[in-house]
This record gives structure tokens, sequence and C-alpha cells, in this order.
């Protein structure tokens, strides 16, 4: 474990377990968590021979708390600089959430283009656009968001206790049990950030336009989202995201939350292990 610099000067905190000469594996967290949240995927991976990577993003978790660069641009040349400092070639790149729209624009603009991707995963993924448009109707209205704002500047203690107990794990459906030590190291994740990056990230997950990214991704792509994912819904995202991707293979799961990475970890670890070692 250790932190790189950026380009402009951002001390980046990240996590790299393995063989060295492995094949990598760089996981990219959602908003407003850290690299914590790949926890059973690393320890999974580690246990098959990978090399798992992990960082955490700009103004989360141990990375530096700066004010600037809160945008799906920074975040994916952040991931492109924790990449080139460990020389991480020939690696599968896998995101959730707000991480998966750093993956699509990674792959797109820096790790294709590097020649340093193998296959990229969108879990739960934010692309292609989650904001209600004239051209995107499916999409989530932005009074939505901007609840989200308010909800986090007025009590961001209350607010990241409300999303892992309710929605995120899909614990407020009926005959789910919630589980308190998920809650609480969702909690713990979120609070360990900056409310400014947090607040600031709500506009890049949210109105970011990754369709041109998906479009010019060509390496192996899979999708992965909960039917029942009531954060991103699957209509305005993986449905979408599946006709824009060139080489693209999507897998849905009836009655998955959007937190499934960690409270289906068995299922998709499967699934992911199939997708990468093939």
């Amino acid at each position: 474990m250790g932190y790189i610099t950026t380009d402009d000067g951002v001390q980046i905190f990240y996590k790299d377990w393995g063989p060295k000469d492995a094949q990598p594996i760089m996981f990219h967290h959602g908003w407003p968590l850290s690299a914590d949240d790949w926890d059973a995927q690393m320890i999974f991976f580690l246990s098959k021979g990978y090399r798992v990577v992990a960082h955490d993003r700009r103004g989360h978790g141990r990375s530096e708390q700066v004010s600037e660069g809160q945008d799906i641009d920074h975040y994916a040349a952040d991931a492109f600089a924790v990449a080139k400092a460990l020389d991480l070639r020939n690696a599968v790149h896998i995101g959730h959430s707000t991480g998966g729209g750093e993956v699509a624009r990674y792959v797109a603009r820096h790790g294709e283009p590097a020649g340093r991707v193998a296959k990229a995963v969108l879990v739960a993924a934010i692309t292609p656009l989650m904001l209600k448009t004239k051209d995107n109707p499916e999409g989530t209205p932005i009074e939505v968001f901007d609840g989200f704002r308010a909800a986090l500047a007025s009590n961001r203690a209350q607010f990241f206790r409300d999303i892992p107990s309710g929605p995120f794990f899909g614990f407020n459906r009926e005959g789910m049990t919630a589980s308190e030590g998920v809650i609480q190291n969702w909690w713990r994740q979120g609070i360990m950030g900056s409310a400014k990056a947090h607040y600031d990230g709500i506009k890049a997950f949210s109105e970011t336009d990754l369709t041109d990214d998906l479009k010019a991704i060509n390496v192996p792509t899979l999708v992965l989202h909960g039917e029942d994912d009531q954060v991103v819904p699957i209509a305005a995202s993986a449905m979408k995201a599946i006709k824009l991707l060139p080489n693209g293979s999507l897998k849905t799961y009836p009655g998955f939350s959007h937190g499934m990475l960690t409270v289906n970890a068995d299922v998709l670890n499967a699934d992911l292990l199939k997708f990468i070692a093939n």
C-alpha cells in the first residue's frame, strides 16, 4: 500500500497485492466509497493468483482531500496515473457505479491508447448517462440529485446512514435481512472522504454523458447489473450501454441490488472469474 502523485499534484492512495508478474486486476470504487468496497473481490482474486490493485478516488477514502477535479475526466486521469506508476499491463479494469463511468473513460481515453487494457467490466455502472433528458427519458430527474445534494449538505452523517440501510443493498425490500456490519462499513468508507468531493461528485456521476466512451471501447467488456437496482436503474444504464459497446456482453440478475458486489459477492466473483479467465 502507498501513494502516487498525479500530474496535478494530488496524492492518491492505493493497494497493490499479489505477485507483480501476475495479470493485474484494477478495481474502481463507487461514490462515496473507497477501495475497501472491493475487499471481497480482492481477497477472492488474490487467492486465484492474480495481482489486485485498488485506489481511493481523489477526495475519497485515504486520498488527498483536494477541492478541485471532482469530475470523470480527473477520475480517469488519476486511475491512469496509478496504472502508469505501477506499470500495469494486460490489465482487467472493473468499475462499480461511478467507478464504472471512470472505467469507461479510462479505457477509452487512456488505457486502450496506451495498450494497457485486456478487458473491462462495468458493474451497476452509471454508463451511459444517469440524468433524465429529452434524449434520455429513462433517466433519473434532476430533482432527485438536487435532493442528494441537499441531504448531504444538511446532514451528511445521517444521509450516509440512510443510503446503505435502504436502497443501496435492497435492505428496504420485503424479506431482506439487513446486515448492520455492511451498513456500518458503507458509512465508515463514506464519512472518511471529503464532503466537498462527495457534493461535487453528484454532478459528475449524474450528468456525465459516457456514450462516446462506450462506443470507443474495443476490448471485451462485460456489463453486470441487478434487475432491482434502485440507485442506477437498469433501463437507463446497462440496457443502453450494451447497445453502444462494440465488444460487449451483458448479464443481469433478478432481484439483485445496486450493492450486489458486496451482498452477492459469491455469485459476482464466480461470473467475474469466468469472464477474466476465458
